[in-house]
């Protein structure tokens, strides 16, 4: 009896196979793309698209931690967009004071800014971090605020910065934290998005720099960045860690057109310095072996005319009581648009454009906006806006229309 049970219900799971084979192909897609949270070791952890911002995969991406020295990115790219490479730094006795991981400087020594550069990303030098955010505005305290104004500007939802070097630290607004997700964000705009990114790249991929103080003291800094020879694709990244925070690490790859950012934070206590490293290749890899580089296409975004009654483009006759075309446009057409995209994601183009547009219409006004997303989420936004004119009739125009009709 058993064993007939057993046969009929395979012969049952056979026909639903061959009758249903849909089915069976979307279990097998949903399970790809499934990383399940156990796999790693990150209580924290994001990866985004480094095109779009998009976030591809995150376990507690959104909780605000201690994230360390990977703190010192954001310390970084605001130095190379706020100093020159060649400004003299002198440093204070705030900056000497600072604990190790330290340069060693002393109170009044001097350094090019360029030198405490590579002091901060290579070594990761806390008192590199203090030299230059009191070069630049006087104060840590008030860098903190640039530090804060910036990431707002990125994109940044919950990050709040104390300290230019990462070191656990706190005011009346609150303690020194950021997300996964926005120390990613964070990493794309150094890698990618800012003026300074060129710069940032070259800094972060130097293995040894040597460097003298202005008083010919000679130093060497190396690269503790280990993920760059884990990785063909690596191409910038930064440790982290103190006894709150746990081992913090945030990097960035770029393979064939596609660019990924990975954060993770608390990634384990020591002795386990190395979960960072499994986390991040095993995060980029999912990423490449399942995200390829989507194009919409200059077509998608071609908005072709609307028609707008009472309102003239030349003042005639003519054009009296008939509707006007405008002709649209996007500058998202004008864009070379790309993200990441997976099998298993809905891609879709949306269009909101005004119903009911009033004359006057002026040129370049916007009349609606364009949006591609994924699964519902808006990747890209661009405004639609009209390429031409159209003017609203009044006893002037229609008197000067009558006349260049009828008049010689």
């Amino acid at each position: 009896m058993a064993k007939r049970f057993l046969s009929f219900m395979l012969c049952l799971a056979f026909f639903f196979t061959m009758l249903f084979p849909g089915m069976v192909q979307t279990v097998g897609a949903e399970e790809k793309k499934k990383l399940a949270e156990s796999e790693l070791y990150s209580k924290s952890c994001a990866l985004i698209d480094g095109e779009s911002g998009r976030l591809l995969y995150g376990k507690s991406e959104n909780v605000p931690m201690a994230n360390a020295s990977t703190t010192k990115i954001l310390t970084c790219i605001l130095a190379l967009e706020n100093s020159k490479e060649d400004e003299i730094v002198t440093v204070s006795e705030n900056a000497a004071a600072q604990p190790k991981v330290h340069l060693g400087m002393k109170k009044n020594e001097q350094f090019y800014m360029k030198d405490l550069l590579y002091g901060l990303m290579l070594e990761s030098f806390n008192d590199c971090a203090y030299a230059i955010a009191e070069h630049i505005d006087g104060s840590a305290e008030s860098f903190a605020k640039r530090m804060n104004e910036k990431a707002k500007k990125i994109g940044c939802t919950d990050s709040y910065f104390v300290t230019p070097n990462g070191l656990d630290g706190k005011t009346k607004e609150g303690e020194h934290h950021t997300t996964a997700q926005d120390l990613s964000r964070i990493m794309r705009y150094c890698a990618w998005n800012s003026p300074q990114s060129e710069v940032f790249l070259t800094l972060t991929q130097t293995r040894n720099h040597s460097f003298c103080d202005m008083d010919g003291k000679s130093f060497q800094v190396s690269n503790k960045n280990a993920f760059l020879d884990m990785m063909n694709c690596a191409i910038t990244g930064k440790t982290g860690f103190t006894a709150k925070a746990g081992y913090c690490y945030v990097a960035a790859v770029e393979e064939s057109g596609r660019k990924y950012c990975v954060a993770l934070l608390a990634c384990g206590w020591p002795n386990n310095k190395n979960y960072k490293w499994a986390d991040a290749k095993k995060l980029f890899q999912y990423g490449l072996e399942n995200y390829h580089l989507y194009e919409p296409g200059k077509n998608a975004f071609d908005f072709g005319n609307i028609e707008i009654g009472n309102g003239y483009q030349k003042c005639t006759l003519k054009e009296w009581g008939k509707k006007s075309k405008v002709q649209l446009y996007s500058e998202a057409a004008k864009q070379n648009l790309t993200f990441l995209k997976a099998d298993w994601d809905d891609a879709s183009l949306q269009k909101e454009i005004n119903e009911i547009c009033m004359v006057p219409v002026k040129k370049n006004q916007k009349i609606g906006e364009v949006s591609y997303c994924i699964n519902g989420e808006k990747v890209y936004s661009y405004p639609i806006r009209t390429v031409n004119e159209v003017k609203e009739w009044d006893l002037n125009s229609l008197g000067k229309a009558v006349m260049e009709e009828f008049l010689p």
